[in-house]
């Protein structure tokens, strides 16, 4: 396997984790809950456990993107900077994509509790998930 792809499969399977366990533990602190492969499921109308999967790779695609393009591309010194600066890209790519998913699919499922404390949970969460990347890959 080559090493750019293992790269994006590490990192990218450690990000999505790490940010999905935060995920879970958010509503303990005041936040709502976010479930990120019910809505998927829900939204492509298929069984919970391919929300996952679908949640796993999509973590592996944002880290791949990270490996061939953000790494050499950005020149920031600080990862953890470089981290949290593609993090808040992803979120915005993210948020793009599922406005086009959902006008393509009819809506999205409503979220539970406050919209403002929902996008601040998922910059938080793709922040997190840009510097655990950053964190691996070591570029």
């Amino acid at each position: 396997m080559n090493s750019n792809v293992s790269k994006s499969v590490i990192s990218g399977v450690a990000g999505t984790a790490v940010m999905t366990a935060i995920m879970f533990i958010a509503p303990m602190m005041g936040m709502p809950k976010m479930n990120p492969a019910e809505m998927l499921s829900s939204m492509s109308g298929m069984p919970v456990a391919a929300g996952w999967a679908m949640h796993f790779m999509i973590g592996i695609v944002f880290a791949a993107a990270y490996v061939y393009l953000f790494a050499a591309k950005v020149k920031i010194g600080n990862r953890l900077l470089k981290g949290a600066a593609f993090g808040m890209a992803v979120f915005i790519f993210a948020q793009v994509m599922m406005g086009i998913m959902g006008a393509i699919m009819g809506g999205m499922p409503q979220p539970e509790g406050s919209m403002v404390l929902m996008m601040i949970g998922s910059v938080m969460g793709h922040v997190i998930h840009g510097v655990v990347v950053v964190a691996i890959v070591k570029e």
